[in-house]
């Protein structure tokens, strides 16, 4: 099985880059290559600078290659159109010119990828985890954020990167019909689907299923894992997702609810090859931990056949 373990700056509690408590990116890309890491995504838009030449000299320093960039913003709004499309602009001229991981046999498409996940709507973010109480978009908005995503994804691909539409706990594309819906409106040849573990089961979905069931249309994959005492008390509280996070819902891969033995079993069924990139948000403050952590998640998944 043709499958390679990277990583993410979340994992160092890096998921909005004006949180003044969040760690030098320089130490990120030094701790992931201490964890085994050969890849990791850029993280949000402005973490990583997009500067070509000290980007690269930190990359070929620890050993890395960049899998991803990321937008993680309003997808909805008109207003925000024009930021959405520079952040393409900029995110694919910089992993472009990066360094290039070889592509992997039997992987559907090379890396680097932009991921695409809509965040920033309060009505959405305190019902994360919850399909029963989330308002959900209307016929118009839903297709004007549809409209928005096909944008950025024909941006994306001029640069030759595949688009990834990431379902995210907290925003507008999140539960099980949601993603449905997603998969009618934006055609496989347009953008691919990044599913994620712990995103699929903090909002109510089974992950070995919906990886089974959308195995045709994924191109990238997340791994988080769940505590499921945690889990059990947020959902059960009017809260934030990242503020979930701090209260460490995500703790390391094999520590949690989510069974990695059988989704092994499953990546193996439906022939996926690629990468996965393991994640674990967390508050910033407590990124001390984010080594012996990241850590642990990798030497896990390699004891049970990664």
């Amino acid at each position: 099985m043709s499958i390679k373990i990277s990583g993410a700056p979340c994992c160092w509690g890096v998921d909005d880059p004006k949180n003044p408590y969040l760690p030098p990116w320089e130490r990120v890309l030094s701790e992931a290559s201490q964890a085994g890491y050969k890849g990791i995504e850029l993280g949000p838009y402005g973490y990583i600078p997009m500067d070509i030449e000290k980007v690269q000299a930190e990359l070929e320093k620890n050993d890395l290659t960049i899998i991803a960039g990321t937008i993680f913003d309003d997808l909805l709004s008109e207003s925000n159109l024009d930021h959405l499309l520079k952040q393409v602009d900029d995110i694919c001229s910089l992993v472009t010119k990066l360094p290039q991981t070889p592509q992997e046999e039997g992987q559907k498409f090379p890396t680097p990828y932009l991921v695409i996940m809509d965040w920033g709507h309060d009505e959405r973010d305190y019902y994360a985890g919850h399909p029963e109480k989330a308002v959900r978009l209307g016929e118009e908005d839903w297709n004007t954020m549809m409209n928005h995503i096909r944008l950025l994804s024909e941006r994306a691909k001029q640069y030759g990167v595949r688009p990834v539409i990431h379902p995210h706990a907290g925003g507008y594309i999140e539960f099980e019909d949601e993603i449905k819906k997603l998969v009618e409106d934006i055609p496989y040849e347009v953008a691919g689907l990044c599913l994620d573990t712990g995103h699929l089961y903090y909002s109510k979905m089974d992950p070995i299923q919906w990886l089974r069931n959308y195995a045709n249309r994924v191109d990238y994959i997340h791994f988080k894992d769940i505590d499921l005492d945690v889990y059990h008390q947020v959902m059960n509280e009017r809260i934030r997702f990242f503020d979930a996070c701090a209260k460490n819902v995500m703790c390391p891969i094999g520590q949690g609810v989510i069974d990695y033995v059988q989704i092994r079993q499953l990546l193996d069924e439906i022939n996926y090859h690629g990468y996965i990139t393991i994640e674990q948000e967390r508050d910033p403050r407590n990124s001390d931990t984010s080594l012996r952590d990241v850590k642990q998640s990798v030497d896990y998944l390699k004891s049970v056949g990664y």
